[in-house]
């Protein structure tokens, strides 16, 4: 069985492009790609305020499943300059993420959904409830 993790402040654009923020099913939460976008649309510049953004906007979807970060089992991330930004990332990630780590997948890329955006990150999460 599935259950949708909707945020109650969830940004109108799940409901715009038709997804859900998350979804829980077999035990896991499995949380849609993640830009560094504000709840308004708008993306703040660097690699610093969009990677924090995203994971702020994770930690809210997690959080309503009733987990945490340290629950995320695996995060893939899609970067715009994979290697140029890469330190700047995992210095921020490391403020959401800690031991013991999550298995984790960087893919450069060369465009995302959000104009602006330069990277994405979504994860799976090992839900309590199960």
């Amino acid at each position: 069985m599935q259950k949708i993790i909707y945020p109650s402040d969830a940004p109108p654009y799940y409901s715009q492009w038709k997804f859900s923020p998350a979804i829980e099913s077999n035990g896991f939460v499995f949380v849609s790609g993640c830009t560094g976008s504000m709840d308004d649309g708008t993306v703040p510049e660097g690699t610093v305020a969009q990677t924090r953004q995203a994971f702020k906007k994770i930690r809210r979807c997690l959080n309503s499943a009733g987990i945490e970060l340290s629950d995320i089992v695996e995060i893939t991330t899609y970067h715009v300059g994979l290697k140029l930004q890469l330190e700047e990332f995992i210095r921020v990630k490391d403020e959401f993420i800690v031991e013991p780590y999550p298995a984790w997948t960087a893919i450069g890329v060369s465009e995302l959904a959000a104009e602006g955006a330069m990277l994405e990150i979504r994860v799976i999460a090992k839900s309590t409830s199960s």
